[in-house]
């Protein structure tokens, strides 16, 4: 929990009693490697920090074929939706990729957290700007770049990622076949 509290005190200032109050609300959970944080078409009920692991946010194209459109890894924050009261339904999947732990809270208790601590709302609005313009800045290059390029990309945007989770979820993200990264690696080493 001390992890999350750090995070949101970079946002915003907290006193002792909402401290105290936050975390009687949240929980620990576990995921093993494989298993879903949210599925797509169900519901999503809770919120999440990732307090150690790495997460993928993938779907299936026209073809059925798995596309990996995002990672999460350690300190960031897993909303749902644009509003608090809505009943978000992804059309995406969140696995873990490795053994994860995630600090989470139910929807009631986020939504009792928004309406009970002033300020929270624009905490929480911070982060998520924050965690979207980092999204664009790893994202938005990938467009335009040779194979090569995003690889060495994803490199410098995910240091502690590169040797954790499958190359198969890399060459995913990247747009490119896994025999073309294994090329790719080989060739810069």
């Amino acid at each position: 929990m001390k992890e999350f509290i750090d995070h949101v005190l970079q946002f915003g200032n907290l006193n002792q009693q909402q401290i105290d109050f936050i975390t009687s609300k949240a929980n620990k959970i576990s995921l093993q490697k494989d298993e879903f944080f949210w599925e797509a078409g169900k519901a999503i009920k809770q919120v999440g920090f990732v307090k150690d692991g790495v997460l993928r946010v993938y779907y299936y194209n026209k073809e059925g074929d798995e596309i990996t459109r995002y990672f999460i890894e350690e300190n960031l924050l897993i909303l749902y939706g644009y509003d608090i009261d809505s009943n978000y339904i992804p059309s995406e999947y969140l696995q873990a990729i490795t053994d994860t732990e995630l600090i989470v809270f139910s929807k009631k208790d986020w939504k009792e957290i928004a309406d009970t601590i002033i300020g929270w709302e624009n905490i929480i609005q911070k982060i998520t700007a924050k965690q979207h313009r980092q999204k664009l800045e790893r994202r938005s290059p990938l467009i335009d770049q040779d194979a090569t390029t995003r690889y060495l990309e994803f490199i410098e945007n995910f240091p502690n990622l590169v040797n954790r989770i499958p190359l198969s979820f890399i060459a995913s993200y990247l747009g490119i076949t896994q025999s073309s990264l294994s090329r790719i690696r080989k060739n810069i080493r």
